[in-house]
């Protein structure tokens, strides 16, 4: 070949400027789409394209660059990416995979239909009423969006008619379709990253996710818990991703519940936060190994190298720039990696960074981060 191979991403957050360090790395050149200029993976590449898939013809303009392509979220209407594979280009996932992934209710069926766990939902629409729903479901139960809901967003907790009608409101304004879930009492989250090529299926291990207003804030990996579960959470994560035809790298979150039972809450297509603490906690990171699939290459190792790891979310603590009011402060914690994502605004609450801790004991670790990420501020 005479020029290096170019991955395309779509999107241009922070999990595609993860990905394309670890495609430049490679020496691979990268082409992001993103709807603004100068976003975190944009920084890094001259091949970045301004705007978004709503445009065909730079759409078409940015796969033509592009020799394989690939995403960072599932939220692109699958059929902007029949187009791309229309014009003999390689979408990894495929368009047939984010088709059932993208819509949680068609996610939930398809799940069900191959006998994986999940908890029961029903399909809601302008007929359902609270009595409906609680027949099936009980009388606490989660109204959520079928599609855009991430980090919380898009979920109501519902526990009467007055929170149905109000949780109706005001989630239809996010998305039209909505779907309910029964309310899951558990005693952990979990989860497993699983990348797949066509000769390959490797899982990472099974970590502990902890929620901070319902975005993840902190990973713990290994996850404590027993080997049955630790089994049963990583046959539980390949028979998913099998059931949506996937390939690629696939974050699988999981609940353990009051009865020690492992179910499947939501999938997704892509690298995920749960996954961060790979990059200096694993011999092949989540993001090294999202290229390597796309690309259909053979799979890096993904053991740990040290017993323990504990990754922090930096969440903005300050609405302004997105800079680190005291980076020398930072710096002081020699054992602990930082990673800042080049986003130009922070805001309280929204991601802006990581921590992450390699050692012997997960709870000394996530201990000494504790202390550390409130020394941060951004």
């Amino acid at each position: 070949m005479s020029k290096p191979i170019c991955i395309g991403i779509l999107g241009g957050g922070q999990l595609a400027r993860m990905s394309a360090f670890e495609a430049i790395r490679l020496g691979f050149n990268v082409a992001i789409l993103e709807k603004i200029k100068n976003s975190p993976a944009g920084q890094l590449t001259k091949e970045e394209f301004v705007g978004w898939v709503d445009n065909k013809k730079l759409l078409k303009k940015f796969s033509e660059i592009s020799d394989i392509i690939t995403l960072e979220n599932e939220f692109i209407d699958h059929k902007y990416l029949e187009y791309i594979e229309s014009i003999g280009k390689t979408v990894i996932p495929s368009s047939q995979t984010i088709s059932l992934i993208q819509d949680k209710l068609i996610q939930k069926q398809t799940l069900a239909a191959a006998k994986i766990p999940v908890a029961k939902f029903v399909k809601v629409d302008e007929q359902t009423d609270y009595n409906s729903v609680s027949r099936q479901l009980g009388k606490k139960f989660v109204l959520k969006s079928r599609k855009m809901g991430y980090d919380g967003y898009g979920n109501s907790t519902i526990n009467n008619s007055k929170d149905f009608d109000r949780a109706m409101i005001y989630l239809k304004d996010r998305h039209s379709d909505l779907y309910a879930e029964e309310f899951v009492s558990f005693r952990k989250e979990l989860a497993v990253m699983v990348v797949r090529t066509k000769k390959e299926i490797k899982t990472y291990p099974v970590v502990e996710t902890i929620q901070k207003n319902h975005i993840c804030h902190t990973v713990i990996a290994p996850g404590d818990i027993s080997e049955r579960l630790r089994r049963n959470s990583i046959e539980i994560s390949i028979e998913a991703v099998k059931s949506v035809k996937g390939f690629g790298l696939f974050g699988i979150e999981l609940f353990l519940t009051e009865n020690n039972k492992i179910l499947l809450n939501e999938m997704a297509p892509r690298p995920h936060n749960s996954g961060h603490y790979t990059i200096e906690a694993c011999i092949t990171s989540q993001f090294e190994n999202h290229i390597r699939s796309a690309l259909n290459m053979k799979l890096g190792s993904t053991e740990m190298i040290k017993p323990a790891a504990v990754m922090i979310n930096l969440l903005g603590k300050k609405n302004g720039p997105g800079v680190v009011s005291d980076l020398n402060r930072s710096f002081l914690f020699e054992d602990v990696h930082l990673h800042i994502y080049g986003k130009r605004q922070s805001r309280k609450g929204r991601k802006m960074g990581h921590i992450t801790m390699l050692g012997e004991n997960s709870k000394s670790i996530l201990n000494y981060l504790k202390k550390v990420e409130k020394k941060i501020i951004i």
